[in-house]
């Protein structure tokens, strides 16, 4: 799944509204603590659990989509939480985010920063529940989320803040573990930023897998679909967004290892632009025992050869 690509517009609103509350907190340093984040905006949390849904069944008695009780129907919540594996919950008439006890403590704030940002961006509050004719569609909803990933990411990364320390050094995974470190946010959200935002125009991709190499594959790998998210700066999109994620999953297993954690390789790899024209890229990839992580930076022109199609 690729990253979702925001109008600049949405982007400087979102932005607005993280900045005022960055102000209204003091300006803090990392890693930011999203207790007093909550206190600011008068949110409460929760958590719910898949195996006790007691929770789930006091929230029903409160809780209206599209101005009807949803005690009227009582398994649109229970259904949505199961069937759709969702793993927190904002309820904006309630000013509550839910969180699913468990997951991993480490996935915790992520979806807690996510649900925030649904709550700090104005135009979500009016869409969140609903059951129009707009929000239905798919298309509505995977903006929404690219829209609350953003807002989140930006709160828990301290706005411009982590871009101007990523760029302080030489972009690679140990710069991005050490950044995640800092922060206080796991190593998959910070590569996702990091690409986002600390690229000052260089093409970077990420992306977040199960381990390349054929012996240490789950037996439900599926080749055709290998990425869990693909995550491309703007400046790779533009030039290079040509790539499908089975492409760049399968430069990585030309050059990982069998390890069971920590690097599996790198390699530079030539990849031709839209024109045709050759790039040389850096590709390294790290298994943090769950994930495979892989960070592609642009290097510099192959100017020996001009090649058409997609992989060299």
């Amino acid at each position: 799944m690729k990253n979702i690509a925001l109008g600049q517009r949405t982007i400087a609103d979102i932005d607005g509204q993280v900045a005022k509350i960055l102000r209204g907190l003091g300006n803090p340093e990392p890693p930011i603590d999203l207790r007093v984040v909550r206190d600011l905006l008068n949110l409460s949390r929760d958590y719910y659990s898949t195996t006790d849904d007691s929770l789930l069944r006091e929230t029903f008695s409160r809780m209206t989509v599209a101005g009807k009780q949803v005690l009227l129907r009582p398994t649109l919540l229970s259904d949505a939480v199961r069937n759709l594996s969702l793993k927190a919950l904002y309820l904006p008439d309630q000013k509550r985010i839910l969180l699913d006890k468990d997951l991993p403590k480490l996935k915790h704030r992520w979806n807690e920063a996510h649900e925030i940002g649904h709550d700090i961006i104005p135009w979500h509050a009016g869409m969140m529940l609903g059951d129009t004719e707009q929000t239905l569609r798919p298309s509505c909803h995977e903006i929404m989320e690219a829209e609350a990933n953003y807002a989140g990411g930006q709160l828990l990364f301290l706005g411009e803040r982590f871009a101007s320390e990523a760029i302080d050094s030489p972009p690679s995974i140990n710069l991005i573990r050490q950044l995640s470190s800092g922060f206080g946010n796991t190593i998959t959200s910070t590569l996702w930023r990091f690409v986002e935002q600390a690229h000052g125009g260089r093409p970077m991709v990420a992306a977040v897998t199960g381990h390349p190499h054929p012996s240490r594959r789950k037996p439900d790998f599926d080749f055709t679909s290998p990425c869990k998210y693909c995550v491309e700066s703007p400046s790779f999109r533009e030039r290079f967004g040509q790539f499908s994620e089975i492409d760049l999953f399968g430069l990585t297993v030309g050059y990982c290892g069998p390890q069971r954690g920590g690097l599996l390789g790198n390699s530079e790899v030539s990849l031709a632009d839209r024109n045709g024209d050759l790039h040389i890229f850096e590709f390294e990839t790290f298994f943090n025992g769950h994930e495979a992580l892989t960070l592609g930076l642009w290097l510099r022109p192959n100017v020996t050869r001009k090649f058409v199609g997609s992989i060299e």
